[in-house]
């Protein structure tokens, strides 16, 4: 083989991936960086029915990518890429993804993806070595009860910030597990437009309070302004009974559905007043 000249395995392989690419209508790029091959196997069978995982070489990725006509994905190839296709929403497997991530001792140069905090009590560390290594990272520390305590809660790591030696043996000396170990999907291109990882992370239970405090002031909104639809038109045909039947009442109009009440109330005021008379 002439210099330059590409194998054709590696042909075949761009080739093979980029078909692979197209049968999906999303698309994923995921950086296994520091990620267990046990956890990538277990996610592959966790994710048998939603999703293909397929790690290759980054140029056959960024090839395969480009013949997929895939290019806006290329800038997230980065680390240790592989690539995830599916054909289901990419907002629920991110989320599927996320919520099967498990809790894990931080590293010396991990990235905290997150505020790390250690929150303010008691320990079950001896006094000696212990309390040093805590101070050195500044998490303020002392002894109660022949225990070592901490005095109040101390942020020692902000999100986007790496993690020291010294600070990830305070945290494991804590018992405080601040990594988790899961796919660390980077983005996803669904009909040609991008999500990055922070636009895919959605807080469900802040999603489902803002709909039902939406759906509640639409209703009022519906109620309200008197604009009927399906869920309020039997509300709005009750509150108009009730309101005109209030109006019949006070104005002493006689009709069907008012008499009754006309007679309730005259007869109360008859009782009321022949108690006042003798």
């Amino acid at each position: 083989m002439r210099k330059g000249e590409v194998k054709p395995e590696k042909i075949k392989a761009v080739e093979d991936l980029a078909k692979l690419i197209s049968n999906y209508n999303v698309v994923g790029i995921l950086n296994l960086y520091k990620t267990p091959a046990s956890v990538l196997q277990k996610t592959k069978t966790i994710l048998r029915e939603k999703a293909v995982i397929k790690v290759a070489k980054k140029s056959i990725i960024i090839r395969a990518l480009e013949k997929a006509g895939k290019d806006k994905l290329k800038e997230f190839v980065k680390d240790y890429p592989a690539l995830i296709l599916t054909n289901q929403d990419p907002f629920k497997v991110y989320n599927f993804l996320q919520k099967k991530k498990i809790p894990a001792f931080a590293k010396p140069g991990d990235i905290a993806e997150k505020d790390i905090e250690v929150k303010a009590g008691p320990t079950d560390l001896m006094p000696g070595p212990a309390i040093s290594t805590l101070t050195k990272v500044k998490i303020p520390a002392k002894v109660e009860g022949g225990k070592i305590a901490i005095m109040k809660d101390k942020v020692v790591c902000k999100a986007g910030e790496k993690i020291s030696l010294d600070l990830a043996s305070a945290l494991q000396l804590l018992k405080l597990k601040p990594m988790e170990i899961g796919l660390n999907i980077i983005a996803f291109e669904e009909k040609g437009i991008i999500y990055t990882k922070e636009q895919l992370l959605i807080d469900e239970e802040k999603v489902f309070n803002d709909f039902q405090i939406a759906v509640q002031n639409a209703f009022n909104l519906s109620i309200n302004s008197g604009y009927p639809t399906k869920e309020t038109i039997s509300f709005m045909i009750t509150k108009a009974f009730l309101n005109a039947k209030q109006l019949g009442l006070e104005a002493g109009i006689i009709e069907p559905g008012v008499i009754e009440d006309l007679l309730a109330k005259a007869k109360t005021q008859a009782e009321a007043l022949k108690e006042k008379v003798g």
